[in-house]
């Protein structure tokens, strides 16, 4: 009757050596062999592979950055440069093809990495931290999850204990006299009930 909540994510699979290999060549020299008129390619694959929000900005950035210098330096010979933009339209697109290939490699270095557990100071599995919320059943409605639990770290501090709060002064109990007052009121009370009832 009661579901378990929703299935946990299936782990992506890791492709073989041979393949990350090969699209890690392939890419870079895709953007290399056309003088930096696809350096947004290793930009999009990268963003297809760890799909992050960033990496697709920066896909575009680059994809831009090309559309933007494409028409500046392919000119006609006949229009002359008299304030020498190529010479910086240039250079500025050669940067771009070499820092868009490093990131690439350098990014996709890191992602395989983390998938597989080989990198440096990472966990042996991916899902090695992810945190683990149990559901509990409930006798109506949909189950509510518990709140996670957090493991002690080595450098945590001891806890110290909470200061108890002060004791509340004694209340002496009534005086007689009152208690007096407030029984004869009652006694009235029910005389004046019984005296209704009896109508």
């Amino acid at each position: 009757m009661y579901a378990s909540g929703p299935a946990p994510a299936a782990p992506r699979k890791v492709p073989s050596p041979v393949w990350i290999v090969s699209m890690r060549v392939l890419f870079p020299l895709l953007a290399i062999g056309s003088m930096g008129l696809l350096l947004w390619a290793p930009l999009v694959r990268l963003a297809c592979v760890r799909r992050r929000a960033a990496d697709w900005w920066t896909a575009a950035a680059g994809f831009v950055l090309v559309c933007v210098l494409l028409p500046i330096i392919g000119r006609d010979g006949s229009e002359a440069d008299p304030n020498g933009v190529d010479y910086v339209c240039i250079p500025l697109l050669l940067l771009a093809m070499a820092g868009a290939c490093v990131y690439y490699l350098v990014a996709d270095v890191r992602h395989h990495a983390r998938l597989t557990g080989k990198g440096a100071g990472l966990p042996h599995s991916p899902y090695a931290y992810a945190t683990t919320v149990p559901l509990t059943a409930q006798p109506y409605g949909p189950p509510h999850p518990l709140p996670p639990t957090r493991c002690p770290q080595p450098g945590d501090l001891p806890q110290t204990p909470r200061p108890q709060p002060a004791p509340r002064p004694h209340t002496p109990p009534p005086p007689p006299h009152r208690i007096d007052q407030v029984r004869a009121e009652l006694d009235e009370l029910s005389d004046y009930l019984r005296k209704e009832e009896g109508r």
